[in-house]
């Protein structure tokens, strides 16, 4: 059952012992703009559930980079890789067996973010996914939804981090609205905060400008609201869970424990909020349950979250520990097909953003869907045959397959290019960027040129390995797209035989309609055929039966 997720977190770094279930254990390391978190955890395959059995959090400060180039300061990488490496470490002595890292928001904006990347995995052999905004909001919400029962009523999350603050509004089956708004407590205060205490111009200029960055946000929250909906707020992250602790210790002497479900009414939260604003960043330092480096940063974390619920006018907030690290597992959990219940809605928001964009640009789905089908069945009959991709590589085909004619809704003009162009800048939730790039060039590739190193979206693909699955998956969807040149159905099945002592790979076609020749299809193959031929190796024969 799904609901076997719900676990208690326990602390320690000794596995839990739960005997004679099948177990997985498996890390998340979330590469953020304050902090680097891990979060390991012990998978029952057999429930499906996890529990959490060691966690590492370090403060690297990523956000602080550059004033003039905007970069990731050389300071700001040593420290992230000091603490990823000390991740690897704790990772590899619970005997781990995979580790999943994201990045997000500092790392998407910086000039050198994706050296740091590759630095991460040439020093560390650790593959680090850049997720934007969006995907980092739903993660969190996946996360959220892990570790607490929503019921019959909306909640409205709030995550503030270093660079940026996710805003959701979900209920139990799906996230309803997902934002990603670039206001967090390192931004800020590196920005706006120059007096300490801080002046009252700086104060209420901060306010200001919170309330005009999260003016979008707020509003698209009220209209997805429904009439007499009551939505509780949830909040997670480092600066929610200070402000909790704060309050924990004045009202009852000690920090909230457990501090998941701890609630704190807007009014406490604006009192706290009020003193921390007179206080200088030596004050804030002694307040019980305020970090030193938590402390610099805390007043514009805390006006965020006070201003976003005046906002809403919501009159209390409860505290989630888990947010975007449980996240990633849980949507590990469902990529691999471990969550078949409550939470199967979610394993389908790949394939549902997939066809929500192809409607937005008025693609033919019943055209692109017959060349996904046709563009899998070669796939899967070629496989360990002509190549050796798996099921991310097949996923990726079929969502080219689906986008690769969106082009069109800007020119028919080399459509192709436009089709990069857009499926690149799509918010397709579900996927990375890395998986938008290569989704976004296997498409580019269906037609025209094949791909070239002066390429340049082709080129900085930053594997061989990558540019040569964009290369084969690409020459699949050439043939693909040949198989229905007249829009309509005409060929209704393929059958690919392979001849591996001549290498000829025979295609046998049956036509939809008994007497229909299908020479434009047969002609459109034979004009296709050359790059599928020159990228494996193989010659390519068609015939109709």
């Amino acid at each position: 059952m799904i609901d076997s997720i719900y676990q208690p977190t326990v602390s320690n770094h000794s596995p839990v012992n739960i005997p004679n279930l099948e177990k997985q254990i498996i890390a998340a390391i979330d590469i953020g703009t304050n902090s680097i978190h891990m979060v390991i955890v012990e998978i029952d395959t057999s429930l499906p559930a996890f529990y959490i059995i060691a966690k590492e959090k370090d403060t690297v400060r990523l956000g602080d980079r550059d004033p003039e180039t905007g970069n990731l300061t050389p300071e700001a990488i040593d420290r992230s890789l000091s603490a990823l490496k000390r991740c690897k470490d704790l990772a590899n002595s619970l005997n781990t067996s995979q580790i999943i890292a994201v990045a997000t928001s500092a790392t998407r904006e910086a000039g050198n973010g994706l050296e740091f990347l590759q630095r991460i995995e040439r020093e560390l052999g650790i593959e680090v996914n850049l997720i934007s905004g969006q995907e980092e909001a739903r993660r969190i919400y996946l996360g959220v939804l892990s570790g607490m029962n929503f019921g019959d009523r909306p909640h409205i999350i709030i995550d503030i981090g270093g660079g940026s603050t996710e805003l959701i509004l979900a209920d139990e089956k799906e996230a309803r609205f997902l934002s990603s708004t670039k206001v967090g407590a390192v931004r800020l205060t590196k920005e706006f905060v120059q007096t300490d205490p801080i002046s009252e111009s700086e104060l209420n200029y901060l306010k200001a400008y919170i309330r005009g960055k999260l003016e979008r946000s707020t509003d698209e929250i009220w209209r997805q609201l429904q009439l007499n909906e009551t939505p509780r707020m949830v909040g997670t992250s480092g600066t929610i869970e200070t402000l909790a602790a704060v309050h924990g210790i004045k009202k009852y002497g000690t920090v909230p424990n457990p501090i998941n479900g701890y609630e704190v009414s807007y009014k406490d939260l604006e009192t706290i909020t009020n003193k921390l604003a007179k206080m200088s960043y030596e004050e804030r330092y002694h307040i019980p349950g305020i970090s030193d480096h938590r402390a610099e940063i805390i007043l514009p974390g805390a006006l965020i979250l006070l201003e976003t619920m005046k906002m809403l006018k919501l009159d209390s907030i409860t505290i989630c520990e888990r947010a975007l690290r449980e996240g990633i597992i849980v949507d590990w959990m469902l990529s691999n097909g471990l969550i078949n219940n409550r939470l199967k809605y979610q394993n389908e928001v790949k394939n549902r953003n997939v066809i929500k964009i192809a409607r937005k640009y008025q693609v033919d789905l019943d055209h692109t869907q017959r060349i996904a089908n046709f563009a899998l069945s070669i796939f899967d009959q070629t496989q360990n045959k002509l190549h050796d991709w798996g099921n991310p590589a097949r996923e990726l085909l079929w969502s080219a397959a689906i986008l690769h004619n969106c082009g069109l809704y800007i020119s028919h003009s080399a459509h192709h290019k436009h089709s990069y162009y857009l499926i690149r800048n799509a918010e397709l939730l579900g996927f990375t960027e890395l998986d938008l790039e290569l989704i976004a060039n296997i498409a580019r590739y269906h037609r025209k040129s094949k791909p070239k190193k002066k390429h340049e979206s082709y080129y900085k693909l930053p594997h061989k390995e990558q540019q040569l699955m964009v290369r084969q998956l690409s020459a699949i969807l050439r043939l693909a797209v040949a198989l229905d040149r007249r829009k309509q159905g005409a060929i209704s099945n393929i059958d690919c035989h392979w001849d591996a002592k001549n290498r000829e790979l025979k295609l046998h076609l049956q036509s939809q309609e008994i007497g229909d020749d299908c020479a434009l299809e047969l002609w459109s193959l034979d004009y296709k055929k050359p790059i599928f031929e020159e990228e494996y190796g193989v010659k390519v024969t068609t015939k109709l039966i």
